[in-house]
């Protein structure tokens, strides 16, 4: 049901559209008394409906922009020197004011680059997409180009394949490729499934290996294309869409547009 129905729709599933969580991480805030309806404290169940007022941990959440909205996907070619956030602090560049505005809804990055990393980075407007991409139990292949200095020892990559121990437990490359390089400087290409912090610079370093430059090239089935520049960013189109949901294992809902071999653009 919808609130078309006049009954409103269930809170875990317009909160996760709206990318605060996955429905299940919202059912489990439920369960724990954090969402409060009116005033009233959710339960599993609860429907929410125009008018209505909503808290997360005693703080108002704008329920209503996450209406539903047409799908959207970009595949955004991140420059090092930008943070993915929609702030900084500091000053420094964000992603977000380099994508186009919504009217009803937010962009959410799915992972993260740090600013030192360039490469492909993945914003929806759908949270529960995003979520789905993102939750460990997925276990989506990210591929990174890494340009390290010196030889690197065949036990080395062995080492790396096999499980190192860092400070937040072990981790591995799930494949290591030799692509290229003379003189000081060698290209690999690495794939991990997991989205820890700095993982990939981190697994260098382990083995006192520098990485002078990292760029992710792959995210799931979703590869950077060539043609895509710096500061650019690419839409899928419909039929792209609907394998990107089928690959997340997730329906199609139909909230995004017909196909059109006219419609996908970049910024350039």
């Amino acid at each position: 049901m919808t609130d078309s129905d006049g009954l409103g729709e269930r809170i875990q599933k317009v909160l996760a559209r709206g990318g605060l969580g996955s429905r299940r991480e919202i059912e489990r805030w439920i369960e724990e008394g954090r969402l409060k309806l009116n005033g009233a404290t959710v339960t599993l169940g609860t429907r929410i409906k125009a008018g209505d007022y909503l808290t997360v941990n005693d703080r108002v959440v704008h329920w209503e922009k996450f209406s539903v909205q047409p799908t959207r996907v970009l595949l955004y070619h991140k420059p090092t020197g930008e943070v993915v956030s929609r702030r900084d602090p500091e000053g420094r560049p964000v992603v977000f004011t380099q994508l186009p505005s919504l009217v009803a809804s937010r962009w959410i990055a799915v992972g993260r680059l740090d600013i030192n990393t360039s490469g492909l980075l993945l914003v929806t407007n759908n949270g529960e997409l995003a979520n789905k991409l993102m939750h460990p139990s997925t276990q989506v292949e990210r591929e990174y180009a890494v340009r390290v200095l010196g030889e690197i020892p065949d036990a080395v990559i062995e080492r790396l394949k096999q499980g190192v121990e860092l400070e937040d437990g072990i981790a591995k490359f799930d494949d290591i490729r030799f692509y290229a390089g003379e003189g000081a400087n060698k290209w690999y290409y690495v794939t991990v499934k997991e989205g820890r912090n700095r993982l990939v610079r981190r697994l260098w370093e382990s083995q006192n290996v520098v990485v002078s430059r990292l760029m992710r090239v792959r995210y799931g089935p979703v590869v950077l294309p060539e043609r895509l520049k710096s500061h650019s960013f690419y839409e899928l189109d419909a039929k792209e869409l609907a394998l990107l949901f089928e690959f997340a294992g997730m329906k199609g809902d139909g909230t995004y547009p017909p196909f059109k071999p006219d419609t996908n653009k970049t910024n350039e």
